[in-house]
């Protein structure tokens, strides 16, 4: 572990990190707030995520409990690449880790990186009330790996949790969450769309605009408008 920490100090760049604070609203009030980077790049994370894959459980998780923004970086990609290549019983620890350690996937790259290929595709054969739960939390970041989580429901042409959960979460105030809602109604849409315009002629009338846009964002703009203007 020492190791690792040490490289991860080698290649910070100061700089950079004050960049990405101001990028994912660190400040106080704001969604990222307290969030500290040492301002490395997502494909360097990557590349020394690949030289330590072997690392233990254990390890994984001080680096997911990091107050570093891309050691928890690092510790989720290591986990992803692990829970793909892994036997039943040790994705089942790797899903146990992840859900017990929420409070650490604390922003939007974390979970999107992440939730779909662990937790989605852990639940994919299994009960899938946790995602329920999760959509239920007062926690903005559980509400989010919640819906993306339905993205390995999706790609499965596996559309009836995302909807639920889209309708749990249609009066969420959260920009953040509304995105996400919206971006995964358009991954329907690119597998069915009579599937995700169901959703929207039910909906759309009141849901909030930064769902419904990014929603319809690919849809012909005479029909995107009229979304937009409730015709």
């Amino acid at each position: 572990m020492k190791t690792i920490k040490e490289e991860f100090q080698k290649l910070k760049d100061p700089e950079r990190a004050t960049h990405l604070q101001r990028y994912f609203k660190t400040n106080k009030g704001e969604y990222g707030e307290g969030d500290i980077f040492l301002g490395i790049r997502v494909p360097v994370v990557r590349k020394i995520a690949r030289k330590y894959r072997t690392i233990s459980l254990e390890t994984v998780s001080e680096f997911l409990q990091s107050s570093f923004h891309e050691e928890r970086l690092f510790a989720l990609i290591v986990l992803v690449d692990a829970f793909s290549k892994t036997n039943e019983k040790d994705r089942e620890k790797i899903y146990n880790l992840y859900l017990n350690n929420t409070e650490y996937i604390n922003n939007w790259d974390l979970v999107d990186i992440s939730a779909g290929k662990i937790v989605g595709t852990y639940l994919f054969d299994r009960n899938r009330e946790p995602i329920y739960i999760l959509a239920k939390s007062k926690n903005l970041w559980e509400r989010r790996i919640a819906i993306i989580a339905t993205s390995y429901f999706i790609n499965q042409n596996e559309f009836n949790d995302t909807v639920k959960i889209a309708e749990i979460m249609l009066e969420d105030k959260e920009d953040l969450l509304q995105k996400a809602v919206g971006w995964m109604l358009r991954e329907i849409g690119k597998r069915d769309i009579e599937a995700e315009e169901g959703f929207l002629k039910k909906h759309y009338q009141y849901m909030p605009r930064t769902m419904l846009r990014y929603a319809i964002e690919k849809f012909p703009e005479e029909k995107r408008q009229c979304y937009l203007k409730k015709c």
